[in-house]
């Protein structure tokens, strides 16, 4: 139906408020989301991300050439039948080591207790230089070292691990109440290293933190990356892991003992000597354990020797440590993203580009924080895409709701602005409209009238949007102005189609209120027949496209009332006889004898008393219609002769 708002009513919120309702929001989203993320709501977010990246990153094909790795089996548990390992079977496996003359050993596992047989023996070999013993940082708690090994060749195997016991960081440096200790790996690579001429030595910018070679180890802060609150005691780094399982040659314990390694891969190497026999139960979950379908957890010896090659490639420039922003940077990142989120949810309207725009973005964010992962940055990804997701669904939110206000202020405006008949039915029944929000549906005989441009996809084709939508209008009110001059009601537009109600919404039923709507409906058409040919003339006088139209209507029972609910309603007209005038305005579509091709069917003819002349097309078979229709083509109104 057709009706105007007047334009004193203003639909649109004003423009300070909406400034307002933005910054408000804006803000909201900000201090709740860096409230959430500084009490840790968004850690496990970030670092399951973080794992994620990790997982996709390039990573060191090649095991460590720099590291043996002496593993005890499952296998060699069976042979040894027994755990622990002896001592004369430990004391056994390191000579044959030493033998080999390698750069450092270093033994990961507890020996603090004397087990025979052999223990002598293994006190002499305790006693290399060249030998890492391991203990733990609360020898109260834990296990002492071993107390035939000298405190600076031992170091702590305690692995930090996160709130989801995945390890992700590199303990180097502790204290106790015996004073400060370096870790196990850390000792090892020394080890090896010091030779070559690389120390452990105060950082040139800041003597509070180590340098290691090309490294400055400065350690991690609580809020490091996508961090919150984080157990950071003593010196830690991120671990950057060299390969998820792979990181350096293994032999086992039975190989050693049958002379069968390779003198060359132990050589000036750093030989580790540990378990990795599942029943012992040392293992440990990465950022790989999740996308590995064998040995998701890796054994404490294998993550000594991560360490241990971190250590050496940092050492060595060959790969850097991670670095982070500062709390400051990440702050600034995360806003940035929301302001983005923002413009994206204020400006964008149409949903497919609302999601394209959504996703894009997310896709930059992402694509963003992985080169920079891969660079050994850890910037936060939760944070920013979650107040990015959030500030995007607030705008749409708040602008859905804006829509909805506009649309009820249209909604409270029908009764005043569509046509005289709709407003007096929507005043007899404001009651019940009232009372039920909606009105009931009534009965009545009426004749529906369709019609469509010819080829409008064609035409629209070769016009711009505003052009077309001018030129549209033109037709569109021509076509108005003629249903409304013969009481028709315009129940709908549908694009460059019409669709329109004579005979509603007042109840007609006498027989002869029916032929005055059915002669109303065909003598609506001809006049737009009429005008159609003055507008294609003028049309083609102006360069504008020419057209065809076609109209089909129909006469029989429909039902009238409100369709939808209280929040949304449409004055509808529903019935079979909708249907039947729709599917002759678009039958027999490639018959068109002249530019505007009217058809009526059998009972619309009826109502028409001779008054117009009228050419049979015969009994049609319409679309969705098993029973044929007599289908009618109107010709002109009837001569009547002097």
């Amino acid at each position: 139906m057709v009706f105007r708002i007047p334009q004193k009513v203003s639909l649109a919120l004003p423009d300070l408020a909406n400034l307002r309702v933005v910054g408000v929001s804006t803000i909201a989203v900000i201090i709740t989301l860096l409230g959430v993320r500084h009490l840790g709501g968004l850690e496990p977010l970030e670092l399951a991300a973080y794992d994620q990246f990790v997982r996709l990153r390039p990573l060191e094909t090649e095991p460590d050439p720099r590291i043996l790795v002496v593993a005890i089996t499952e296998q060699d548990l069976e042979i040894q039948n027994r755990w622990p390992i002896s001592d004369q079977v430990l004391a056994q496996v390191l000579r044959r080591l030493q033998a080999a003359e390698p750069a450092v050993i270093g033994l990961d596992l507890y020996r603090n207790l004397p087990v025979e047989p052999g223990h002598q023996q293994l006190v002499e070999q305790l006693q290399q230089p060249n030998l890492i013993a391991i203990q733990n940082i609360d020898i109260r708690a834990g296990t002492p070292p071993p107390p035939d090994v000298s405190p600076e060749r031992i170091g702590f195997n305690d692995i930090p691990l996160d709130p989801d016991d995945v390890v992700r960081r590199n303990l180097y440096l502790a204290e106790n109440e015996s004073g400060v200790l370096f870790s196990f790996s850390m000792l090892l690579a020394l080890g090896y290293l010091e030779p070559r001429g690389i120390e452990l030595e105060a950082s040139s910018d800041n003597p509070d933190i180590p340098q290691l070679g090309a490294a400055v180890l400065s350690p991690i802060t609580e809020d490091a990356g996508g961090y919150q609150n984080a157990d950071v005691g003593g010196f830690q780094i991120l671990l950057n892991y060299r390969s998820p399982d792979q990181v350096a040659r293994q032999v086992s314990l039975t190989d050693v003992l049958a002379g069968t390694v390779d003198p060359s891969w132990v050589e000036d190497k750093i030989v580790i000597i540990g378990s990795t026999a599942p029943s012992l139960k040392d293992l440990f979950t990465t950022p790989f354990s999740p996308a590995l379908e064998k040995n998701a957890k890796i054994p404490g010896v294998l993550m000594q020797a991560q360490m241990v090659s971190q250590f050496l490639d940092a050492a060595t420039g060959e790969r850097p440590l991670f670095w982070f922003w500062s709390e400051q940077v990440e702050i600034l990142w995360i806003i940035g993203w929301i302001a983005i989120g923002g413009i994206l949810g204020r400006v964008t309207y149409h949903p497919l580009a609302l999601i394209i725009g959504v996703t894009g973005s997310l896709g930059v964010l992402s694509s963003v924080c992985f080169y920079l992962l891969t660079q050994g940055g850890w910037v936060p990804f939760a944070a920013p895409a979650f107040g990015f997701g959030l500030t995007v669904a607030i705008f749409v939110t708040h602008r859905s709701y804006e829509a909805h206000q506009q649309q009820r202020i249209v909604m409270k405006l029908l009764g005043q602005n569509t046509s005289p008949e709709v407003a007096q039915a929507l005043w007899q029944g404001r009651d019940r409209l009232l009372k039920s929000g909606k009105l009931p549906g009534i009965r009545l005989t009426a004749t529906m009238f369709f019609a469509d441009i010819k080829d409008f996809s064609t035409i629209s084709e070769k016009m711009t949007p505003e052009a077309l939508l001018e030129w549209l209008n033109e037709i569109l009110g021509v076509v108005t102005r003629e249903v409304l001059q013969r009481q028709g009601i315009v129940n709908k537009f549908t694009g460059d189609g019409v669709m329109v109600a004579f005979g509603v919404p007042m109840s007609r039923l006498h027989r002869t209120e029916v032929a005055e709507d059915a002669k109303a409906a065909v003598d609506c058409a001809l006049a737009i027949s009429d005008r159609l040919e003055s507008m294609n003339r003028d049309w083609r006088r102006r360069g504008l496209p020419v057209i065809q139209m076609r109209i089909g209507i129909f006469t029989g029972p429909v039902v009238v009332g409100s369709l939808g609910g209280k929040d949304r309603l449409e004055y509808g007209v529903i019935g079979d006889s909708v249907n039947i005038a729709s599917r002759l305005e678009s039958c027999e579509k490639q018959r068109q004898p002249t530019p505007c091709r009217i058809l009526i069917g059998q009972q619309t003819l009826d109502q028409l008393q001779g008054e117009f002349e009228v050419e049979s097309w015969g009994p049609l078979a319409l679309k969705g219609k098993q029973q044929t229709v007599n289908v009618y083509r109107v010709l002109a109104r009837t001569t009547v002769s002097e």
